[in-house]
């Protein structure tokens, strides 16, 4: 039988429901009617019943002590970027981090690890509006303030709202694979993988729901066949536009470059491929465009820290 992972959620007076809700939604719910990998317990930072900005009460019965007990530890916010999080918090997280767990902080809840000393000397991200006072008051971390999430290995960030969802992703697809992060985003409808560097503000959100443009046309043909050779230029006369006009739309669509885009969803085909099929690596290579498999290595490696050979053992395994 296989351990569940432990995730403690921190409640804080103040917090916003959706903070709240988008690591109990990854962590806490079930994908495809089967039984959760993950024990999520919702453990309070200050005693009592907390207030949620939406004006509704929050009682959980786990406190602090519950980041002695967790894998993984989430902040998923802070109440207000000016405030010094409590001492008992920070010195929970702490112990947490030294001890080996994984420490998470979404939007604002950068500013709580950051105050930890969690994020000293290491990049780090937070929501746009707040980046500002973010570098202000921790010139000792390398903020990013135009990517949806930051991974340092042991300790996370991301942006604020949706990208929450990503990062949270983003850990569960480190930890059970690629498969099981895209059967959750389609119990949560929402995309299956963004990548981290990928920037918080696009310009345009909302033709990433229309799928009847000759952009986004092009797109799903080229994720349909992205073991042809595929560049700016050839996408661009596909979708029967100018390079210039085709590099705009897509900037505000995906939000990233067309190399990038590429290699995310070449990175993610061959990930499904190495979890759930036993075809040749030299063969997955091919069909998911890298043309060899020490291409395929080389990206890997430089992407996921890892070779597309331990990548199958260790996710097969599971």
């Amino acid at each position: 039988m296989t351990t569940k992972q432990r995730v403690a959620v921190v409640a804080f007076d103040g917090i916003r429901p959706f903070h709240l809700s988008v690591p109990c939604a990854v962590f806490g719910e079930t994908a495809d009617a089967e039984p959760s990998p993950f024990e999520l317990r919702v453990c309070a930072a200050e005693p009592g019943e907390l207030r949620s900005q939406a004006g509704f009460g929050i009682v959980t019965k786990h406190s602090l002590r519950a980041l002695a007990w967790a894998d993984i530890v989430v902040v998923p916010s802070w109440r207000d970027p000016h405030e010094t999080p409590p001492a008992p918090l920070l010195a929970a997280l702490r112990r947490a981090h030294a001890r080996g767990a994984l420490i998470v902080g979404l939007c604002v809840g950068a500013f709580v690890l950051a105050e930890a000393g969690l994020l000293d000397g290491r990049r780090a991200t937070t929501h746009w509006r707040w980046a500002t006072r973010f570098a202000a008051c921790y010139p000792q971390v390398r903020l990013d303030p135009d990517v949806l999430y930051v991974d340092e290995g042991d300790v996370l960030t991301s942006a604020g709202t949706a990208a929450g969802i990503d990062c949270c992703l983003h850990v569960l697809r480190q930890r059970l694979g690629a498969e099981a992060a895209n059967r959750m985003a389609r119990t949560l409808v929402v995309p299956p993988h963004r990548q981290g560097n990928q920037a918080q503000y696009i310009e345009q959100p909302v033709l990433a729901t229309s799928r009847d443009t000759p952009l986004t046309k092009t797109l799903d043909w080229a994720a349909r066949h992205l073991d042809a050779a595929h560049s700016l230029d050839s996408l661009a006369v596909r979708a029967a536009m100018s390079r210039r006009s085709f590099t705009r739309h897509f900037r505000q669509h995906t939000g990233t470059t067309v190399g990038q885009w590429l290699l995310t969803q070449r990175l993610a085909l061959a990930q499904r491929l190495l979890e759930t099929t036993a075809q040749p690596i030299e063969r997955i290579a091919e069909r998911a465009g890298f043309g060899t498999a020490l291409s395929m290595r080389q990206h890997f490696g430089a992407a996921l820290h890892t070779t597309p050979s331990l990548y199958r053992r260790e996710f097969r395994g599971r």
